[in-house]
């Protein structure tokens, strides 16, 4: 059971790390704020390190990891395009990655409770990742 929550929890760890990232590479090249840029680019770098150190786990319980839902990653895709159609800003952004952090901690979250037998290494990397998110929120802020 330690193993099988260990895995899963990684796993949508995972999706959710590729996830921001791609979130992160749509929006990148319509900020104009340069502070807005290097916080998205220092928060998609933490979140690649902590995919590193997710991947190695995996590996060593023969997993590939998890690629995010199809339909959350469409829908995602097609919000942010959207509203940056009707109003390319640095606000537009800081709304869609506030969304977006939400949804992420609210579900990894849910992963904790669920996953409940997850070694502690991978319920750390989850705090982690839950604490890269709200930091996230946290210095958007002043961009909404």
């Amino acid at each position: 059971m330690i193993e099988q929550d260990t895995i899963r929890l990684l796993r949508e760890c995972d999706a959710g790390i590729k996830m921001g990232v791609a979130s992160i590479d749509d929006v990148i090249s319509y900020i104009s704020d340069p502070d807005l840029q290097q916080l998205l680019t220092t928060c998609k770098n933490d979140h690649i390190t902590l995919k590193d150190e997710i991947q190695t786990l995996l590996h060593k319980y023969h997993d590939e990891g998890k690629e995010p839902d199809a339909m959350a990653k469409g829908m995602s895709w097609l919000k942010t395009n959207v509203k940056l159609v009707l109003n390319e800003s640095d606000y537009t952004i800081a709304s869609l990655m506030t969304d977006g952090c939400n949804m992420g901690i609210k579900s990894l979250n849910q992963f904790l409770n669920e996953f409940r037998a997850a070694d502690e290494t991978s319920k750390d990397i989850a705090k982690r990742l839950i604490q890269l998110e709200e930091q996230l929120v946290q210095n958007v802020k002043k961009f909404l």
